[in-house]
């Protein structure tokens, strides 16, 4: 099953032409795009996608990170770690091979061209991607980075036969309600404490939820035993 290619409020409308012609260079074409800059459908997209406008035919647009990756049970998003989150470090190589194995939905996250993703772009999401390059001039453009990554997911074929039980994480819109939810029983409960100190906790939960890589049925009965507790009596 082919990757989602997601572009985080992508600015100029050529960047995404040329992904869009990145992608089809390598058979991907389930491009989605979160509050683009300059809106969509941009016509500065079609000259640079070079006859790639199947790709940007079927572009979705979405209004949130977690609606375009809501039913991706891999997610991946290419960016250097920030030093208050803890999450798996690989490289595109590595990623595509995981994503090929699993034959699961995924989805890979790019940020604009300017800023990169935000924290809380990434905060859920289970692995970050970063690509190798010279430390004088490690920056590549929006396009050259979906290409590298496109090209590793091609080389690597064909799906691996899996060697033991199918174990594939629930989509990530499911992770978000059992997040959610539990943020808000914490909250009832007056776990967050001192309050400036709420978005940075929450950000914790979120990260170790994520390493976790719930199946659909933990999921629910994660949220079941939240539920449970939320009937039980304070005192």
């Amino acid at each position: 099953m082919e990757p989602a290619i997601i572009l985080v409020r992508p600015q100029l409308g050529m960047n995404i032409g040329m992904v869009a012609r990145a992608m089809a260079n390598f058979g991907l074409s389930d491009l989605r795009l979160v509050a683009p800059r300059d809106g969509w459908p941009n016509p500065d997209a079609g000259p640079p996608a070079a006859g790639a406008d199947h790709v940007l035919d079927a572009a979705r647009l979405f209004p949130s990170v977690d609606a375009a990756l809501a039913d991706c049970a891999l997610t991946f998003a290419t960016a250097f770690r920030p030093r208050d989150l803890v999450k798996p470090v690989v490289a595109p190589r590595a990623a595509a091979a995981e994503i090929r194995a699993s034959g699961a939905k995924a989805g890979i996250l790019f940020g604009p061209e300017r800023s990169g993703l935000l924290t809380d772009d990434i905060v859920a999401v289970q692995t970050l991607v970063t690509i190798p390059a010279d430390p004088a001039f490690a920056s590549l453009n929006l396009a050259q980075a979906v290409l590298v990554l496109a090209y590793e997911w091609f080389l690597a074929g064909e799906p691996a036969v899996p060697s033991g039980p199918e174990r594939v994480p629930a989509p990530h819109g499911e992770l978000c309600g059992l997040i959610d939810q539990l943020n808000e029983a914490l909250a009832a409960r007056g776990y967050f404490f001192p309050p400036h100190r709420t978005r940075a906790t929450q950000r914790t939960l979120a990260g170790i939820l994520s390493a976790a890589r719930f199946t659909s049925d933990e999921v629910r009965t994660l949220r079941g035993v939240i539920k449970a507790l939320q009937r039980a009596p304070s005192g």
